[in-house]
C-alpha cells in the first residue's frame, strides 16, 4: 500500500509541475500583465488588441490617442493587456480581414479608422468578443446597422475644423491659409468644411482678413465620388508626398495649414520648419512637441477629438458589464472636441482665444452647427454666415 500510495503522490506532484511550467507565455508585443501576473484575486483580465492603420500606434496622431485609451484602461486594470495589430494597406477590404484573422483570440478589438465598418458582419458571427469601432458605424451586409456588441463612435470633426478655421483666419499675416487631409473619408472631409466653414465666418464676423486656398492637382473624392476639392495627400503614412503638398501650398503663399493627414502629416510639419514664418495647427490630438524645430515651434494650436477618453470609457463599460451595442455621434456638449489653449502649448493671441472661447461656447449649446461631409450645407452655404 505505501508503495502505491508512494507512487501515486509521485504522479500528482508530476502532472502539477506540468500543468505550472506548460502554462502559454504572454503573447510577443502585448502591454500589461497577463491574468496570472495579475492584481490581487488573479482575476482575468481583458485581452485587448487594437488594429490600427498603416502609421501605427505610435503615429503621435489618431491611431497613438485611441492607443492611449487603452493605456489608461490597464493602468487601472493591470490584470488586462493589449497587443497592437497593424493593418499595412489601409484598403477597407484588407482591414476587414485583418480583424477576421484574429476575432478569436481577443475579449476586445479596438478598430481605428473608416476602413473598418465592415467589421459588423463579423461581429455579429461571434457575439462574445467585444468591439469599439472608432471612426465609423458597422455595416452587416453593406448596410449601416447598431450592432449588440459594437460601441461605435463618430466625432463631430467639423466642430473642431471649423475652431482651426478661426485660428488661422485671424492668425494668418500673407491673408492665405488652407487644409491639408490624408484621404477624403467623411472624417477627413468632415475636417475640411469645418476649416473652411470657420474661415469664413471669421471674415464675415470677426474682422479677420483671409482667403482659402485649394490646389485643384490635390482635390478630394468622397467614399460617394464628390469631388470635395481641398488637399488631400491620398494616403495617411506617405511623408515625401505630405512635404511636396505642403511646399506647394506655402509657395502659393500659405502661412498656415491646418494637418489632417495622419502619418503623411510629418511631411507637411518638416515643409513648414523649413520654411520661413509658417505656422501648422495640429489634428485629433496637442500636437505641439511635434512642432519643435531648434528653439522655436510650428504649432499654432491643435484642434482635438477626444478618441482616448472615449475609448477608456468603453472599455470600462465592458469591464463592469455595462456595455451596450450603440452607433454614437460625440460633439463639443461631451468635450469630445475642441482646441488646445493650455499655457505653453499653443502661440494664439489673447484676443484670438477669446473669440475662439465665444465661439465654443455657440457650437456647445447648438447655435452655430458647422457643415460636414453629408450635411446639406456646404461650407459656403453655411448658415452661421
Amino acid at each position: 500500500m505505501k508503495k502505491r500510495n508512494i507512487a501515486l503522490l509521485s504522479l500528482l506532484l508530476v502532472l502539477s509541475f506540468c500543468l505550472t511550467a506548460c502554462k502559454p507565455a504572454p503573447e510577443t508585443g502585448s502591454t500589461g500583465a497577463s491574468s496570472a501576473d495579475g492584481a490581487a484575486g488573479n482575476e482575468e483580465g481583458l485581452n485587448i488588441a487594437i488594429v490600427s492603420s498603416p502609421s501605427g500606434v505610435d503615429d503621435g496622431s489618431f491611431n497613438e490617442d485611441n492607443y492611449n485609451g487603452v493605456l489608461a484602461f490597464i493602468e487601472n486594470h493591470p490584470n488586462a493587456k493589449v497587443t497592437p495589430i497593424k493593418e499595412p494597406t489601409g484598403d477597407p477590404a484588407a482591414g476587414v480581414k485583418q480583424v477576421a484573422d484574429i476575432v478569436a483570440d481577443y475579449d476586445v478589438i479596438v478598430c481605428c479608422g473608416f476602413q473598418f465598418a465592415g467589421i459588423g458582419d463579423i461581429a455579429e458571427e461571434n457575439p462574445d468578443t467585444k468591439f469599439i469601432l472608432v471612426d465609423s458605424y458597422p455595416t452587416v451586409g453593406g448596410e449601416e446597422k447598431v450592432v449588440d456588441n459594437v460601441y461605435a463612435m463618430q466625432f463631430a470633426e467639423q466642430e473642431s475644423g471649423f475652431f482651426a478655421g478661426i485660428s488661422a483666419a485671424l492668425e494668418t499675416k500673407t491673408g492665405k491659409v488652407a487644409v491639408v487631409n490624408g484621404i477624403a473619408f467623411p472624417s477627413n472631409v468632415n475636417y475640411q468644411y469645418g476649416f473652411e466653414a470657420g474661415v469664413n465666418y471669421a471674415v464675415k464676423n470677426m474682422g479677420a482678413k483671409a482667403e482659402l486656398v485649394e490646389l485643384p492637382s490635390y482635390a478630394g473624392e468622397d467614399v460617394t465620388g464628390k469631388n470635395v476639392g481641398g488637399n488631400y495627400v491620398g494616403n495617411f503614412n506617405d511623408e515625401a508626398k505630405g512635404k511636396v503638398v505642403g511646399e506647394a501650398l506655402i509657395k502659393e503663399g500659405v502661412d498656415i495649414m491646418l494637418v489632417a493627414a495622419g502619418g503623411s502629416g510629418n511631411g507637411v510639419f518638416t515643409a513648414a520648419k523649413e520654411a520661413e514664418n509658417v505656422k501648422v495647427i495640429g489634428c485629433d490630438v496637442d500636437q505641439f512637441d511635434d512642432g519643435k524645430t531648434g528653439s522655436g515651434n510650428v504649432i499654432l494650436t491643435s484642434v482635438l477629438k477626444v478618441m482616448h477618453m472615449n475609448v477608456e470609457k468603453q472599455l470600462n463599460a465592458i469591464a463592469d458589464g455595462s456595455f451596450k451595442g450603440e452607433n454614437a455621434l460625440l460633439h463639443a456638449d461631451t468635450d469630445s472636441t475642441g482646441f488646445v489653449k493650455e499655457e505653453g502649448r499653443h502661440q494664439l493671441s489673447e484676443e484670438t482665444i477669446k473669440k475662439l472661447d465665444e465661439a465654443y461656447g455657440e457650437v456647445k449649446n447648438g447655435n452655430i452647427v458647422p457643415p460636414s461631409n453629408f450635411s446639406e450645407e456646404t461650407p459656403e452655404q453655411f448658415k452661421g454666415l
